[in-house]
């Protein structure tokens, strides 16, 4: 059970090193983001293999019938903020922070779906970090420019990368834990 919260900490306090302890991580320069990427990775690793293990986790509450359903909407949606972080589209230019908002719906998608303790531990522990980053990135530089509008192409293309990494990771969750699909 220690390595679902040892996981979620391993991953929420590289990604807080910048905002939390900005002079210690700017003097590290570009080798600082290689230590936040592994240990992302590890802290995603560790923290999956916690929830996997825990398999007696008691249930706080039963998801309804509808909860497949809406998870799966907001999944997407939260897919379609992450990937338009890097391309300047709609999702982009609404919402300051595209790939944390993608995070909190998909955390949130998640929490309404399972209603375990491991999967309120997991999920919750990243939509709490989430919001947390958000908090801190405002708080630190308040003015926020949205990026010009893209062309009705590079939306289109967004749209489809989204419903490819929607598949290709259903499919892994699949392999690995349930099928997502229905």
């Amino acid at each position: 059970m220690i390595q679902l919260p040892l996981g979620l900490l391993t991953f929420a306090l590289p990604h807080l090193w910048k905002r939390l302890w900005p002079g210690s991580r700017a003097r590290l320069g570009d080798p600082g983001k290689g230590i936040v990427a592994v240990l992302s990775v590890a802290g995603i690793w560790l923290a999956a293999r916690g929830y996997g293990a825990w398999d007696d986790a008691p249930v706080a509450w039963a998801p309804g019938p509808w909860a497949r359903h809406v998870n799966n909407l907001l999944v997407v949606v939260g897919f379609y903020f992450f990937i338009a972080s890097g391309m300047g589209v709609w999702g982009a230019r609404v919402t300051r922070h595209p790939q944390l908002t993608g995070v909190i719906l998909w955390a949130v998608a998640h929490l309404l779906a399972n209603g375990d303790w491991a999967s309120i531990l997991l999920f919750g522990g990243f939509l709490v970090w989430a919001v947390g980053e958000i908090v801190l990135i405002n708080r630190a530089a308040p003015l926020w420019v949205p990026p010009p509008r893209a062309p009705v192409g590079k939306e289109v293309t967004a749209v489809a990368l989204t419903l490819v990494a929607v598949a290709v990771v259903g499919y892994i969750h699949g392999w690995i834990g349930p099928w997502p699909f229905g």
